[in-house]
């Protein structure tokens, strides 16, 4: 595989999962920006040039880039160098390209419900959550009102899932309701990524949570 695609909120964590990949393949790193078309292009001036030793591209948000600079990079993604390998990141794999992502091992970094070793905003996020899980449902309905627009509700969504599957982990766990959030958060992921009306998905959501 020459192509990883790392999906988190820490940055920490994401750079920590950076410097293991590029130890792995004993490369030496360069990064660039694809955000533009332009930066694509200088970009591809590069790729043009021989790599005769192990080299990785770190390419940071992916997902910030325009449909025009990731069609110019969907190439090189596809017909890499022997010796080439690309690393690029993301906050969530739903705001990445369906075509980049199936080109890509992922790489995820998980929210850990332990306060140790967090940052502030990882931290912070495990804080909402726990407070959104301890909700009435009324609490929940309330919740869920207040996000408005596709990103939010997909980054709600995963925060969601992220935490419960650690969750999975604790010896006094009930794994049916955990399992049953897992499931239904999955489905709202998807039915959001599939430009479903945020408010109708996020409702339904709240209405078959496991009491």
């Amino acid at each position: 595989m020459h192509s990883y695609l790392i999906a988190g909120y820490d940055e920490e964590k994401i750079q920590d999962k950076i410097d293991k990949l590029v130890a792995k393949i004993s490369g030496v790193t360069h990064e660039f920006k694809v955000g533009k078309i332009e930066e694509v292009r200088n970009l591809n001036s590069y790729l043009k040039l021989k790599v005769s030793a192990p080299t990785v591209i770190v390419i940071r948000n992916i997902e910030n880039a325009t449909s025009e600079a990731l069609n110019a990079f969907l190439k090189s993604l596809e017909e890499p160098q022997e010796n080439l390998s690309f690393i690029l990141t993301t906050s969530s794999t739903y705001k990445v390209l369906p075509t980049i992502v199936s080109r890509c091992q992922i790489v995820r970094t998980a929210i850990s419900n332990l306060p140790a070793g967090k940052t502030g905003q990882q931290l912070a996020i495990s804080k909402e959550v726990q407070k959104f899980l301890g909700m009435s449902i009324a609490g929940k309905l309330r919740y869920v009102d207040a996000i408005r627009g596709k990103d939010s509700a997909t980054s709600f969504a995963e925060q969601i899932i992220l935490y419960t599957h650690q969750l999975l982990y604790k010896k006094d766990s009930n794994y049916r309701v955990l399992s049953t959030i897992l499931r239904n958060s999955h489905s709202t992921l998807a039915a959001l990524t599939a430009n479903g009306n945020v408010s109708l998905q996020l409702t339904n959501f709240i209405v078959n949570f496991p009491l």
